[in-house]
């Protein structure tokens, strides 16, 4: 029987309705309130963003090659419940949500038109088209996918291979030992479920945007905060249906469509738009970006008081980090039955790779669009970054069929990605979840879904895109610090893997269970 964990799931949910009602009732007070904490943020924790997210890379590329890489989730014995491709299908769109279908068209267009100052690149120079195409990659692909991968590789070992609950805390049980099954424990869940609600309702928050402004493009509709509630119930009330409809069911079917749909798209856009320049400029961009990779890891403009690093770099890790915590839960769930550098491979390499191909076609015709005579950042200036998307779409060929279909992208990029994180908000928060009874009750993931969307909606309704990154940095702070301590706890694994194994035999009923369930779908 699985009942709430209230000690759990009551603060970070207080805390967020608190929130949400205080936008209502006392605007002012509650913008003043997240702008002071954003910018303390920001201005203060910049540096450990960045060492931390340059750790975490060299972690996974360290464990790949280290005894614990051949260590199986789950024992010796153990057999995947999920077949390779589904595997990845399933972990990539977790993990890359709506973002990428938003960011990789806007963002290049920011850092081309406004590099940072102390670097002395002309806005709109050749110098700036590389400096733009390597920041996506340093924003979307190595380092992104490494904070990811490291949680969840822990939390799979602790929880098939330790035999620890399932429980965030579980991950730092190398370091805290039996005082995770107590307090301890449960504040480190609470903590993070507050994180992911602020990191979903960021992502939420751009998905909309994005939804809306096709909507704009569309139909004429205004993009407003009334629009926006009604996207907002659209998606909300999809990804609770998906999320009542099974693990294997509902994310397998949703995820399969979401890897077609992201490979349509992203081969078409290459064939009609600049494949010349997309290549010749990717190449050039990926060997700035690997030739400066420490340089630009570690850029954190103190030195000439820059903020743009700032406002981006530590934005995004931040967010990473918010979502990084809970999702591992997920990710390493459905690890079982595979060895640790498999996990890396799926999780860290293979991803990487793909986001490194989707912002090179993405950002490169947003790019060459700019530096011809597209004037995109005036269209920004003056519409939002929303209206950048379409205004790129509709330069391209089958425009008015392109469009509606890259909305139907954005649309179930986001329920994917919510469906998989509301199963694992839905299980931190319930007792009884084990191998054998993996999943939370409807409820449950009713309640966080509606919350985060609440949240999210609130965010982007009085602050919009400067709403997206405070509450991505707000959220990204207690995980920045459980990120570092699950670091510390992989490399104790690693430096002994069998002092902490405690497999002797496979846990055949949790395997024959999830073998079953994805067999029905």
């Amino acid at each position: 029987m699985k009942k709430i964990r209230h000690a759990v799931f009551w603060p970070p949910f207080l805390l967020l309705i608190g929130a949400a009602l205080l936008s209502f009732t006392n605007r002012e007070t509650f913008t003043t309130v997240t702008t002071n904490a954003n910018n303390w943020v920001i201005s203060n924790l910049g540096w450990l963003f960045s060492i931390s997210g340059l750790l975490m890379v060299i972690a996974c590329i360290g464990v790949y090659f280290s005894p614990l890489g051949n260590v199986k989730i789950g024992g010796p014995d153990a057999k995947p419940i999920l077949k390779f491709g589904n595997w990845f299908a399933i972990t990539l769109c977790t993990t890359i949500a709506a973002g990428v279908t938003f960011w990789g068209i806007v963002e290049p267009i920011y850092h081309v038109s406004a590099p940072p100052e102390s670097l002395g690149i002309k806005p709109n120079s050749p110098e700036a088209a590389i400096f733009s195409m390597s920041s996506m990659y340093l924003h979307w692909t190595i380092s992104p996918y490494a904070i990811y991968c490291v949680p969840a590789i822990v939390f799979a070992f602790a929880y098939y291979n330790m035999k620890k609950p399932f429980s965030l805390g579980s991950t730092l049980a190398p370091i805290l030992g039996d005082k995770i099954n107590g307090k301890t424990g449960k504040v480190i869940d609470a903590v993070c479920l507050y994180t992911l609600a602020l990191g979903m309702a960021s992502s939420l928050g751009t998905s909309v945007l994005n939804l809306a402004g096709g909507v704009n493009h569309l139909s004429g509709i205004a993009s407003n905060p009334l629009l926006w509630a009604i996207i907002t119930a659209a998606v909300t009330i999809t990804f609770i249906l998906s999320a009542s409809s099974g693990l294997m069911k509902g994310i397998r079917i949703l995820s399969d469509i979401n890897m077609k749909a992201f490979y349509g798209i992203a081969i078409f856009i290459f064939i009609v738009g600049p494949s010349s320049y997309i290549l010749n400029l990717g190449t050039e961009s990926a060997g700035n970006y690997f030739t400066h990779f420490f340089e630009k890891s570690l850029f954190t403009g103190a030195a000439a008081g820059d903020t743009w690093p700032q406002s981006w770099t530590t934005f995004y890790w931040a967010s990473w980090f918010s979502w990084a915590a809970i999702t591992a839960l997920f990710l390493g769930r459905i690890a079982y039955g595979y060895k640790v550098k498999t996990m890396i491979l799926v999780n860290f390499i293979l991803p990487a790779f793909f986001g490194g191909v989707w912002m090179t076609i993405f950002g490169g015709t947003s790019i060459h669009m700019q530096m011809t005579g597209g004037k995109l950042a005036d269209i920004m200036a003056q519409n939002g970054p929303e209206a950048v998307l379409y205004a790129v779409f509709a330069a391209l060929p089958f425009a008015k069929f392109v469009i509606p279909f890259y909305l139907f992208i954005v649309f179930i990029s986001f329920v994917t990605a919510a469906d998989s994180n509301m199963e694992a908000m839905g299980g931190i928060s319930s007792s009884g979840i084990s191998p054998q009874s993996p999943s939370p009750g409807i409820m449950i993931k009713v309640v966080w879904g509606v919350t985060v969307s609440l949240v999210g909606w609130v965010m982007i309704s009085f602050a919009k895109l400067d709403g997206i990154k405070m509450l991505a940095n707000l959220g990204g702070v207690p995980a920045l610090f459980l990120g570092i301590g699950v670091l510390i706890a992989l490399v104790k694994i690693a430096q002994n893997p069998a002092k902490y194994d405690r497999t002797t035999k496979v846990d055949k009923n949790a395997a024959i269970k999830e073998a079953d369930e994805t067999k029905a779908v």
